[in-house]
């Protein structure tokens, strides 16, 4: 792909199953998508700007919108050939931020309790996704006719025991911290 703009691969690939307003791909992209990709609206908006002008996806009106015009996406037999030839890319970029291991690795300069409590915080908030990912595996589970849902239930699946993996180093963490 000559161009680095993932995102634009995250939208055709929501664009598969339905047409979409902006404000409906950001809520998508908030909801399941949002533990493993994030976006925002000041990507989405350029993203389906510059799709739209190379063909890769058309837009068009709602017809009864109410009182706000409401402009949908739909992806193009292009876009559709764009989102599988990067499918069939075998090179992945796998990169893994975290801003609370980057203070932890310079907490030296710190306070180790704030270094504790920032623990506490990521880990606070693993076990509130971890429970919406459980939530979601079993609502996945239900209903196995859908192939998308195998492939939801999978990233779930990862995503699941990830979070455990994170919680079992968050209690290592905070006993070394706290034994010093």
């Amino acid at each position: 792909m000559a161009k680095d703009r993932k995102i634009d691969m995250v939208i055709l690939g929501l664009l598969t199953h339905e047409d979409m307003t902006g404000y409906d791909i950001k809520k998508h992209i908030d909801g399941a998508i949002n533990f493993f990709w994030k976006g925002s609206f000041g990507s989405i908006y350029p993203a389906l700007s510059a799709m739209e002008n190379e063909g890769q996806i058309s837009k068009y009106k709602a017809e009864d919108s109410g009182a706000r015009e409401k402009i949908f996406y739909h992806i193009t037999d292009k876009g559709t050939d764009s989102l599988k030839a990067w499918l069939n890319e075998e090179q992945a970029v796998n990169d893994m931020k975290y801003e609370t291991l980057l203070k932890l690795y310079f907490g030296g300069a710190g306070d180790r309790q704030m270094s504790l409590h920032n623990i506490e915080i990521f880990e606070s908030k693993i076990r509130s996704d971890l429970e919406l990912l459980k939530m979601y595996k079993g609502n996945l589970e239900k209903d196995t006719s859908s192939e998308d849902h195998m492939y939801f239930l999978l990233t779930v699946m990862f995503g699941i025991e990830t979070y455990e993996a994170y919680l079992k180093w968050c209690g290592k963490a905070k006993k070394i911290l706290k034994n010093g």
